[in-house]
């Protein structure tokens, strides 16, 4: 078994190698700042598998682990060839896993919640988050309007980021007719 067989790789370790990538060199907390801003808002990641992942990775030969020699001695991760092309093969592939939709408003309503008390609450978060990811990808498209280096993923943020406004916007449709639906 070569190293690379050696572990399966999950839409987390993809991640972590696209955000390491996107990065050049990172250290957990780095990865972990990324994540609050970008894939927090379409790939929650729980903290825990977060932080095993990269060292996971390093043993597989996907990332470079290195440790600060002084100071508080953090790890630094660098992508190797061998995650450069996992991460491009799986880039490059069309087929994704259907989405999962795992909301615990519709969970409560589900289990006999008030809808109108739920849905409410819920259609102002959804405006709230609108608002932050079209500030995120106005700061996004500032960028793109310059010429910066990493213009392929600035372009891939900005699609993501325009895919989740249009989905919060849907979602938002879909909250005034359950709403409607209630009655005064």
């Amino acid at each position: 078994m070569t190293r690379q067989d050696s572990i399966r790789l999950s839409g987390t370790s993809y991640a972590v190698l696209g955000l390491v990538r996107h990065l050049g060199r990172a250290t957990p907390y780095d990865l972990k700042q990324l994540i609050a801003e970008s894939l927090d808002n379409f790939w929650p990641v729980p903290h825990t598998t977060f932080y095993a992942e990269p060292t996971r990775l390093a043993a597989a030969g996907y990332l470079v682990e290195e440790q600060e020699p002084g100071g508080r001695r953090r790890k630094v991760y660098e992508l190797t060839d061998q995650g450069r092309q996992a991460l491009e093969r799986w880039v490059a592939d069309p087929a994704s896993a259907a989405p999962v939709l795992h909301d615990e408003g519709v969970l409560k309503v589900f289990l006999g919640a008030d809808p109108s008390a739920v849905f409410g609450a819920r259609r102002d978060w959804h405006e709230t988050k609108i608002g932050e990811l079209e500030r995120h990808l106005e700061g996004i498209r500032f960028a793109l309007d310059g010429d910066p280096p990493n213009r392929g993923s600035l372009e891939g943020i900005a699609a993501a980021l325009a895919a989740g406004i249009a989905f919060h916007r849907t979602y938002l449709t879909l909250l005034d007719e359950q709403l409607a639906d209630q009655g005064p």
